[in-house]
């Protein structure tokens, strides 16, 4: 399967065969003709053409659909977990006990949303009239997603747009498409019409600009990094597109002098080595009271260096490779590069040897003695990579926290509630979690802050992105001559 368009798989129109591959070996998993503008126009065409029917199917008829899709995905779900480990390089153990339950259970939630979709009730705003709200889908809506939770973002694109009554396009990240392929197949098992969901797999320059351009497409949701979240909104710009953005991240991790220190160390860990730190929530800056800083330190490099790195299908492996050599020789460079202006590399800082050469691979790496201003604590490195800086009052800890242009996520750690408090009212992000790090649910949104992005996935707060709200207004008077009209005219 190349492209899925219209309720079925098509070969893409660009002739380009691209290489799928496992980052933990390099093996080819599937080869793929890459679609191209002939591609995204044929994908928009049928989601227009699906459009009139699918926005006017009952709530009850979108929920029923929903409903058998999650039920597909969960009898599916071993295939998808194995297909996202072997394009991805993820452990198993997370695409079976995260990737894979999160999306049925997404889609499960907004099969029961699309049935709570409302606008305002009725009501007398003029004494000669009824106003109310109507809630519309917006049309076809384009959405870009990106290769580091290639199943979960395809859902969380898909599942609000057609559970309010849109269709879509959906363009995965061309090196890690294979689940969304096979999600947009379970649509279709699931009976929802052909051409509601529709699959184009083509670069971002490519397939993915000719999607943004498209005069019909009347919405884009994009995932991604800020700089190309730019180009987004430039050219959709052109033809006053709604747009969505969920943007990079560089969430911080603030451990005051209270906190349950056994707590923060073990969230630190596994909250900066998710998906091998491939996530924009995942913890990247750690500020640590001074009081605590040496120990926390300690604790997390005694972690670190107990992880183990391995095959994706063997259950033991706690972390696997990056999702390509492309990415782990990018977060080397910022490791390498801080270590040329006096960073401490505490452990890690390497890609291993042996029988892992030959993968993606990177250990888990903690840096200290390091600027606040310094590329590392500032840029997105997207790897298994945490800094450790120290500070000394709760104020300095605060704008710390907020000294970045992202503003996704965050955690704080302490057992002082109204020092928590201040905290999740004070540091600029999307999220903030208290003694815990990157939980998330699907009745709760996500999205960010400043140069993070704006618009809500997940939770019914996204559908205020994939809805417009229409006023109506209906005459209760039935007077053909009404008194406004002698400010225009007298007859």
């Amino acid at each position: 399967m190349h492209q899925y368009i219209g309720g079925g798989p098509r070969t893409g129109s660009s002739g380009v065969v691209h290489q799928v591959t496992n980052p933990a070996d390099g093996s080819t998993v599937a080869d793929l003709v890459l679609g191209d503008g002939r591609d995204a126009d044929l994908a928009v065409d049928a989601a227009n053409r699906a459009f009139p029917v699918w926005s006017r199917a009952t709530p009850a008829e979108r929920s029923a659909a929903l409903h058998r899709l999650a039920r597909l995905l969960d009898e599916r779900a071993r295939e998808f977990a194995e297909t996202e480990s072997r394009q991805t390089g993820k452990p198993i153990r997370l695409s079976t006990g995260f990737d894979v339950p999160g999306t049925v259970d997404n889609t499960a939630f907004f099969a029961g949303a699309a049935r709570h979709l409302e606008g305002k009730a009725a009501a007398e705003y003029s004494a000669d009239h009824t106003s109310a709200i109507r809630r519309e889908p917006i049309g076809v809506v384009a959405s870009i997603a990106p290769w580091n939770y290639p199943l979960q973002m395809a859902a969380w694109k898909i599942l609000p747009a057609i559970a309010a009554g849109n269709t879509i396009v959906l363009k995965p990240a061309e090196i890690t498409p294979l689940t969304a392929l096979l999600f947009a197949q379970a649509c279709t098992d699931a009976g929802i019409p052909d051409g509601v969901v529709n699959v184009v797999v083509g670069t971002g320059p490519v397939a993915g600009e000719a999607l943004l351009a498209h005069p019909d497409v009347r919405m884009v949701s994009f995932t991604g990094s800020t700089p190309v979240g730019k180009r987004v909104m430039e050219i959709a710009s052109r033809t006053v597109k709604r747009v969505h953005l969920e943007l990079g991240g560089k969430a911080p991790f603030v451990v005051f002098d209270d906190a349950d220190l056994e707590a923060a160390i073990h969230g630190a860990v596994a909250g900066s080595l998710i998906n091998t730190g491939q996530d924009c929530t995942a913890a990247t800056r750690a500020y640590v009271h001074r009081s605590r800083f040496d120990e926390f330190v300690a604790g997390v490099a005694d972690l670190y260096a107990r992880v183990s790195l391995g095959d994706p299908f063997d259950p033991a492996t706690d972390l696997g490779p990056l999702v390509s050599y492309t990415q782990r020789d990018r977060v080397a460079g910022f490791v390498d590069r801080a270590r040329g202006y006096g960073a401490e590399i505490v452990v890690g800082g390497e890609a291993p040897g042996g029988a892992l050469a030959a993968g993606a691979y990177y250990r888990p790496t903690l840096v200290t003695g390091v600027a606040q201003d310094s590329e590392i604590v500032r840029d997105e490195v997207f790897g298994p990579v945490l800094t450790v800086l120290p500070f000394d009052t709760d104020e300095q800890a605060l704008a710390l926290a907020n000294d970045t242009p992202f503003g996704l996520a965050a955690s704080v750690w302490t057992r002082d509630h109204y020092r928590a408090l201040r905290a999740v009212r004070e540091i600029a992000a999307g999220c903030v979690w208290v003694n815990d790090h990157i939980p998330i649910i699907s009745e709760m949104p996500h999205g960010g802050y400043k140069a993070s992005g704006f618009g809500k996935d997940m939770s019914t707060y996204s559908f205020e992105e994939y809805t417009q709200v229409k006023h109506t207004m209906h005459d209760l008077t039935g007077v053909a001559r009404k008194p406004w009209h002698r400010t225009i005219f007298e007859l």
